[in-house]
């Protein structure tokens, strides 16, 4: 897919219609990329508690169901469990906002490399590769944004999406 046949944009498009600006450079605009990574991390782990509260109030009624059908719902439920927090990220990312709980609260959001934000497709294709990627390295491929000028991850390389910090005059920032 690609944004008017100059900038390819990867996995799904753009969400919005409004006229988008193209990402910043980091090196002319340096405050929209520091902290990021520290950002990014903690953003990170603040999803991690908020996902781990939705997994245990899901699991309140997912045992009574499992319990009043004699187990036959267990193996269903585990699995919708474990889309909680594909849904969580693919949701909120794709989503106005294009940033999950712990972005906003660490102030980054997500842009696809035109400017636009992404859409739910890209969103779940960027937490599916971020899963993916983490559990088959162990972590490691999380040291590729320490190797590139904008901090992108390998699974923001293959999205062709970037995080940026959320400026109050950049007009992206919302009351």
């Amino acid at each position: 897919m690609t944004n008017g046949g100059l900038v390819p944009t990867g996995i799904g498009g753009s969400e919005t219609n409004a006229p988008q600006r193209p990402v910043p450079d980091p090196i002319t605009n340096p405050e929209y990329f520091d902290g990021v990574l520290f950002k990014r991390v903690i953003g990170y782990w603040i999803d991690v508690v908020i996902i781990a509260l939705l997994i245990c109030v899901l699991f309140i009624p997912g045992t009574f169901l499992g319990v009043l059908s004699l187990g036959a719902l267990w193996a269903p439920m585990m699995f919708l469990l474990a889309l909680v927090p594909l849904l969580y990220h693919a949701a909120l990312i794709g989503g106005f906002r294009a940033a999950t709980i712990g972005m906003r609260t660490m102030s980054v959001e997500v842009r696809v490399r035109d400017g636009g934000k992404p859409d739910f497709l890209r969103a779940a294709a960027l937490t599916i590769l971020f899963y993916i990627s983490v559990m088959l390295t162990s972590w490691l491929v999380l040291l590729v944004p320490l190797f590139n000028r904008e901090k992108r991850t390998l699974h923001d390389l293959l999205c062709d999406t970037i995080v940026v910090n959320v400026l109050a005059h950049s007009g992206t920032k919302r009351a």
